[in-house]
């Protein structure tokens, strides 16, 4: 009797913890749910509060296998299920798709369709336009043809006969029509020779320039990889090499200002040297004192006086015999002369295959060391692209090295300074890479107001 009392007690107990332990009142399924009943007195309570969760999560399971494979599993048959296989392959596993890390779960979402078919809200077979049987320019010859009125944009009323007008829908020429079809460095076609005993004029042959770019030579990357020393936290070795380049740089710009100073003062002090010109006499004109010291200093130079100057300058009259002894001894000048050309030219006249090999080493190693200067240009323009070189009026700029002191350098991406500025580079790579012509910044000036001065009638008059 104890026993069966204990039994009932411990029942009473399962029940009582039963009932009085809280029910989930959210669905799983996401549908509205009523769970959270306060008793259970009459029939609608029951109904009304009834637990169907188990049976809604296996509809939505059978609607998602309806979704995806057309039909539920339950109806499928079990030979498009399951196969056996009794041989096997080997090439299965290279037919697989291989994983691909790149595929993302979004990719993965929108990947996945429905195998039910869209509901329309309409029938497919209204939702397809008619086919008109007749065309617009059919129509439009019907319409002619039947002299009705031909209706244009805004409902207006056109008329055929005034084309040009403005009412008329002019069609397109034959112009518009073949536009895009000629080339104008295609081959001629082949002509036929016409032999009617007349001169035929055949038209010039124009050939395609042949021109070669620059772009295309320029191998140089759009964005160019940074400098290690341009680091926040940069090798010591890469730092102090980054620092060299940026001291080089800076000694050239600062050698280059010293001598355009030189020649500015060398400029000026030649200015300075020039006489100050006497305001007094217009240019080109002597005083008459200065005209008369230079005349009495050139007397002052002539030892017996200025007569005497001209009776000198004469030369004597030569005799016969002075005239035959001089074309004599001239006549042995140029004899003598000759005989040494001809010597020189019989003393080099051996060593004149030695000569001619000299001067065709002497070219070869010219046109090597040409060729050589024009590869090492050829490959500095891949590399470096028209940095440095000047076309037109200004030059293609070099571009700046950006680099920070070992005291400015910082410890963290949180103190990091930022340095350069990334439209100033783009720019300048779209210079050196012959995709815009070198330019100099125009700075805006700042307009003034120009002060313009009468002066009155009353002001002129000076007493």
């Amino acid at each position: 009797m104890a026993k069966s009392s204990t039994a009932k007690t411990s029942i009473v107990r399962a029940v009582k913890t039963s009932t009085t332990t809280k029910k989930v009142t959210k669905s799983a399924t996401g549908a509205p749910s009523q769970l959270n009943q306060s008793s259970r007195k009459g029939k609608r309570a029951w109904r009304k509060n009834v637990d169907i969760q188990d049976v809604e999560e296996g509809m939505e399971g059978m609607r998602a296998e309806e979704r995806v494979i057309g039909k539920t599993l339950q109806a499928t048959k079990d030979q498009d299920l399951f196969q056996i296989d009794v041989k096997g392959d080997a090439q299965v596993r290279k037919s697989l798709p291989r994983f691909s890390t790149s595929q993302l779960t979004s990719t993965k979402i929108l990947a996945q369709r429905s195998a039910v078919p869209a509901v329309l809200s309409r029938p497919s077979t209204a939702s397809k336009k008619r086919k008109s049987l007749v065309t617009h320019e059919e129509k439009a010859r019907l319409l002619r043809i039947s002299k009705r009125p031909r209706k244009g944009p805004f409902n207006s009323v056109i008329d055929p006969t005034e084309l040009g007008a403005g009412s008329a829908i002019l069609e397109l020429s034959e112009a518009v029509k073949s536009s895009g079809t000629y080339d104008a460095w295609a081959p001629p076609p082949p002509q036929e020779e016409i032999k009617d005993g007349l001169e035929t004029v055949q038209p010039k042959v124009i050939k395609a320039p042949a021109l070669t770019r620059v772009r295309d030579t320029i191998e140089m990357p759009a964005i160019v990889e940074p400098h290690q020393g341009t680091s926040y936290n940069p090798p010591v070795q890469a730092h102090q090499e980054l620092l060299l380049q940026a001291h080089e740089k800076e000694e050239q710009r600062i050698r280059a200002a010293e001598k355009l100073a030189d020649v500015k003062e060398k400029m000026e002090s030649a200015k300075r040297d020039v006489e100050e010109p006497n305001l007094a006499v217009a240019s080109g004109m002597k005083l008459y004192e200065d005209i008369a010291d230079e005349d009495e200093d050139e007397d002052e130079s002539a030892p017996d006086g200025g007569a005497d100057i001209a009776a000198k300058r004469l030369p004597p009259r030569k005799t016969q015999a002075q005239r035959r002894k001089a074309a004599r001894l001239l006549a042995e000048k140029r004899e003598l002369a000759e005989r040494a050309a001809r010597k020189r030219m019989l003393a080099v006249i051996p060593s004149a295959k030695t000569l001619r090999r000299a001067n065709a080493k002497l070219m070869w190693a010219r046109k090597m060391e040409q060729e050589k200067k024009l590869t090492a240009e050829t490959e500095k323009l891949k590399q470096q692209g028209l940095a440095g070189r000047k076309l037109g009026k200004h030059k293609v700029p070099e571009g700046t090295v950006d680099v920070q002191l070992g005291e400015d350098l910082s410890e963290s991406l949180r103190q990091l300074k930022p340095e350069g500025n990334l439209f100033r580079d783009r720019f300048l790579s779209m210079q050196q890479r012959a995709l815009v012509e070198p330019r100099v910044p125009v700075l805006p000036k700042k307009q003034r107001t120009k002060i313009v001065e009468y002066e009155k009638h009353a002001w002129k008059r000076f007493e």
